[in-house]
């Protein structure tokens, strides 16, 4: 099928990151629809939405239910609060390869993309109402984030096992350093360029961009100083300041390339340096952030404090990443002797 918006100049539209936003991956439903409805839907994800993780997940999910809705015969006018509460009842329902249901942040995810989208068509007119707006997603409420926690004494033997006599090994524990000292986001770090790390006074800082556009600056532990100064010296950046701070690798070569390194591959070497240093949780780029700040608050740092070096709005996003409790709950079912 040829471009439906080619007159439209769409290939002039700024890069969507790694999500294709080319007509041929729509759904057949959306090109149905015609052109104005085929533009306002190209105009949700490429100029509202800045976050390309955001922007990815929604595609995914407006996708997977308008192919659902199009297996029913449903044209766009024709879709109902009833068909989408349907939908979200059967994807809440339906099992993964593993065979694990969806979990209810997952649907709350999809729903709120498809609200979002028939949102943005009903003021370009393009449908009269959205017939996701009356739709609940399941009750869901946490006190506890899941993302796996090292202790203090895991995370410093992951760190000691890292082989520090190439920049590979320096990049490594430097990145990981970073995210375990100064509580920072994978992708807030590995988009860091050499300028992000500067000196104010006496001391390094870091600058991260944030969610919503915001710069976050903070001081950087002395530890991590050291990692983040034997890295770049021996990686030798002086000469280009405007360039990615943290570089893929050319497979074994042991160099680094031009390229900045992304949240996939941060992970796969996290993984890759756990394993390697026996560890058998299933720790992963947020493991750090959370570790970081359980180690804060056990060594009598304050809520407030590490929401703020953390760039959390709210405090109580900030507990989420607090284990001090299963320590506890640990001991205590210890007591459980026969």
């Amino acid at each position: 099928m040829s471009d439906p918006l080619a007159h439209r100049k769409v290939h002039a539209l700024p890069p969507a990151g790694t999500l294709s936003l080319a007509p041929e991956a729509w759904p057949a439903l959306m090109i149905r629809a015609g052109a104005s409805a085929q533009e306002r839907f190209l105009e949700f994800f490429a100029a509202t939405i800045r976050n390309p993780n955001t922007r990815a997940a929604y595609f995914r999910a407006v996708c997977r239910f308008f192919k659902w809705a199009d297996e029913r015969h449903l044209e766009l006018e024709e879709i109902r609060p009833v068909h989408v509460a349907a939908y979200v009842e059967m994807f809440g329902n339906e099992e993964q390869e593993d065979g694990s249901k969806f979990s209810p942040p997952t649907i709350k995810q999809h729903l709120a993309g498809i609200k979002m989208l028939f949102d943005y068509l009903v003021t370009g007119q393009i449908v009269p109402f959205n017939p996701a707006a009356a739709v609940r997603g399941p009750r869901y409420s946490t006190k506890r984030g899941k993302t796996p926690v090292l202790t203090a004494e895991e995370a410093k033997e992951l760190i000691n096992s890292i082989d520090v006599s190439n920049v590979i090994g320096l990049r490594d524990r430097a990145l990981i350093g970073l995210m375990l000292y100064s509580f920072s986001r994978v992708s807030a770090v590995v988009g860091m360029r050499v300028t992000d790390v500067f000196m104010q006074g006496k001391r390094t800082w870091i600058r991260l961009a944030e969610k919503g556009g915001k710069n976050h600056e903070v001081p950087v532990h002395h530890i991590a100083e050291e990692y983040l100064d034997a890295y770049l010296e021996a990686a030798g950046f002086q000469k280009s300041p405007n360039s990615p701070l943290w570089r893929t690798t050319r497979g074994r070569s042991q160099q680094l390339t031009a390229k900045g390194m992304s949240r996939v591959d941060a992970y796969c070497m996290i993984r890759r340096r756990a394993a390697k240093a026996g560890i058998d949780a299933a720790v992963c780029n947020h493991t750090f952030r959370a570790t970081g700040i359980t180690v804060f608050l056990e060594n009598g740092g304050a809520i407030e404090t590490a929401a703020q070096i953390a760039a959390h709005e709210s405090p109580r996003t900030t507990k989420l990443y607090d284990r001090r409790a299963d320590k506890i709950a640990l001991e205590e079912i210890e007591r459980i002797k026969l």
